[in-house]
């Protein structure tokens, strides 16, 4: 891959580098909000990384062969910001004069989506290099995929700037060490060494080996004492980019807020304006006028059209290049296509897996297991694994490579015990195209709940693979059985929460969620085996794509609606059997996605919950929060949860511990009507 060194005039060199720390400076400050210090300071990086190394087409920021740039210090977003507007993206100068203002396209921190040219949501430190990762494993498991000789349709570059924030947060490291152990040579980070955070000088808390330990994680290690010298950053960048065996990092030691007179090296600089004198005592050191407000010079208009004339052949020559790839292997150009437009392949879902209802009773895990090998056997791009748990979550694709240094054709992703980084590469995977799923246990969500929430801001279909989803786990005890978490994830917005009841149910929701395109999946499985449903007694599974249905009904109007989520719909199921042999009508249903049922309409939702039924019942295992908006206690509802810890026992002995039985449902069921009735009466 070639190493590009463009237009480097040390007169035109110093005019961008210069409009990025005054753009940078004016827009911070009309905001009266940001951080100016460290566009400041990475100006002359900026300039390098987008001259010298990136390979790009402000014309078509998507063009899939790009190198991708990641600010993983995503509070200096006015140095990504002020580079864009400069090389040709379509970000106007109007858009930096609204920086950090309502639907501007610059946001306080960079958002995937939002900004032309953004790659990566960013901005709590240590995310963007765990994408960057991300990113890197996708080019790697694309390029060895896609490519044939002759065609090197995929080859590009993953650039991340990163700081000392990021050094101490610990999904950095997680992502780093996997990155050289899996030889990531396209991978690039640039540190930000100014020794300075919110609170004063890192001396404070941070006085490691920054180089020591990255060469410990088989990184390849430079060191450029000046963010200035533009000559020792390009040759920098010239040996990561010639580095065949392992990732790079450059530490660079830089000057907060470089220029100003009374801020330099302050912690004032780097989280609050400068103030309108220090702007212009800034902008005089220069050489720059001082009154002048976001100015541009036209030489910098100049060098932008030279850059979207050289972004725009890089594509001409990779698409015709692809033209010819396809001609000769039109089955793989034909999924290339298909997997960048984040469609499927026709008939993907032919054939998923049935169970029968033959009284053994199969984990959801087990389950779900047959049934991801069945899609992956559709879909060669759906790739992923585990923290170190895919025996346990059942998340292996049979029959397939292990993605490691030398196989970057594997399929089965081993990450380790990093699930923070687990989910931030998932992320990475997934805003490179891939569809990527990760897996672990429920209660280790909490593990990596910051980027889960990531890939929910950033629309990413992440299918995040939960198992072990309650106290039925039994004899682990309470670090190891998930209470809240349930409710904690449906918490999060644009993320479907799914818990199916049986095997069934999660082979039909396999389809739902396959097909998200903008939100990510949270599946939520079980440990223990439990009965497949007969759906001959019963309603079909498929009725699960609305997020509830009617399981079983006792016919006309219910007395009562048991509902239920995961392995207690069986409970709701043995109630129900109790309460129709007494002639009471009752209906069980069963809801895995609460939000899939509240995006039905209002008549189905009215058919499956009829607002003139107020004796309900819900359970599940788990925390009781948000089951309010289905059950009204005060009208006769009533909800069968947990509001403590669990315990270590036997699984028997756990749930009978803390009241999850089917005899406690059906007098909870008993109780709901004779409340509702009293009340109605008592109206009357």
């Amino acid at each position: 891959m070639k190493f590009l060194r463009k237009n480097r005039s040390a007169a035109l060199a110093s005019l961008i580098i210069n409009t990025v720390r005054t753009l940078s400076m004016d827009a911070v400050q009309k905001a009266n909000s940001g951080h100016p210090g460290t566009p400041m300071a990475l100006a002359p990086v900026a300039y390098v990384i987008w001259n010298d190394f990136l390979r790009f087409n402000p014309g078509n920021p998507g063009w899939p062969n790009r190198d991708r740039f990641v600010l993983s210090v995503g509070h200096a977003s006015m140095l990504l910001y002020s580079m864009l507007h400069i090389t040709g993206y379509d970000l106007s100068l109007d858009d930096i004069k609204s920086f950090r203002q309502l639907h501007s396209k610059c946001a306080g921190h960079p958002e995937f989506g939002l900004t032309p040219g953004v790659e990566a949501t960013t901005g709590p430190l240590g995310q963007g290099d765990g994408t960057s990762v991300g990113m890197a494993i996708a080019e790697k498991w694309l390029s060895r995929y896609f490519n044939r000789p002759g065609f090197d349709i995929i080859g590009y570059r993953i650039c991340a700037i990163t700081s000392d924030g990021s050094m101490m947060e610990g999904v950095s490291g997680e992502a780093a060490s996997l990155a050289g152990h899996l030889g990531l040579s396209n991978l690039v980070w640039i540190y930000d060494n100014n020794h300075i955070s919110i609170e004063g000088s890192t001396a404070l808390t941070f006085t490691e080996d920054v180089a020591a330990r990255f060469r410990a994680y088989n990184w390849r290690v430079q060191r450029v004492r000046d963010a200035n010298d533009l000559r020792l950053l390009g040759t920098a960048l010239q040996n990561a980019a010639r580095e065949k065996e392992r990732p790079s990092i450059i530490i660079v030691d830089s000057h907060i807020a470089y220029g100003s007179p009374n801020k330099q090296d302050s912690a004032a600089a780097h989280g609050e304006p400068l103030g309108e004198d220090e702007v212009r005592a800034t902008k005089i050191n220069y050489g720059w006028d001082p009154d002048k407000k976001f100015f541009v010079p036209d030489e910098i208009m100049q060098y932008r059209a030279e850059v979207l004339k050289r972004g725009a052949a890089l594509e001409r020559e990779w698409q015709k290049k692809f033209s010819a790839y396809a001609g000769q292997y039109p089955e793989l150009a034909e999924q290339f296509v298909l997997m960048m437009h984040g469609r499927l392949p026709d008939g993907w879902d032919a054939g998923l897996p049935e169970f029968p209802a033959d009284g053994k009773g199969i984990s959801t895990r087990a389950a779900n297991g047959t049934v991801l090998n069945a899609v992956a056997r559709k879909v060669p791009w759906l790739v992923g694994g585990s923290a170190d748990l895919a025996p346990s979550t059942r998340t292996l694709i049979d029959g397939a490579l292990s993605f490691q240094k030398g196989s970057y054709g594997g399929r089965n992703f081993h990450f380790g015990i990093r699930e923070h980084a687990m989910s931030a590469i998932a992320n990475g995977l997934s805003v490179s195209r891939l569809r990527p799923y990760a897996s672990t246990f429920l209660i280790f969500s909490d593990y990596l709940r910051p980027s889960l929430r990531f890939s929910a801001i950033m629309r990413q279909p992440v299918i995040y693979i939960f198992t072990h989803d309650s106290i039925g786990l039994g004899e682990d005890g309470p670090t190891h059985q998930p209470i809240e978490h349930l409710a904690s994830l449906r918490a999060i917005p644009r993320l479907r929460v799914v818990r199916p009841a049986d095997a069934n149910e999660t082979s039909v929701l396999w389809k739902f969620i396959m097909e998200l395109r903008d939100q990510p999946a949270a599946l939520i499985l079980t440990r223990q085996n439990i009965p497949v449903i007969d759906r001959s007694n019963y309603a079909p599974a498929t009725g699960a794509l609305r997020g509830a249905y009617v399981l079983a009904d006792g016919g006309g109007l219910p007395d009562v609606i048991l509902i239920g989520t995961g392995s207690e719909v069986h409970l709701c199921i043995a109630a129900y059997e109790k309460l129709y042999a007494e002639g009471i009508r009752a209906r069980v249903v069963s809801m895995p996605c609460w939000s899939l049922f509240e995006d039905q309409d209002a008549e189905y939702r009215e058919a499956v919950l009829p607002r003139s039924v107020q004796a309900r019942v819900a359970v599940e295992a788990g925390a009781i929060l948000g089951w309010e908006r289905y059950i009204n206690a005060a009208r006769g509802g009533g909800i069968l949860g947990l509001k403590d810890f669990g315990a270590s026992a036997p699984l028997g002995d756990v749930l009978k511990e803390f009241g999850l039985t089917a005899e406690n449902l059906y007098a909870l069921a008993k109780k709901s009507m004779e409340t509702a009735k009293q009340r109605y009466e008592g109206r009357g």
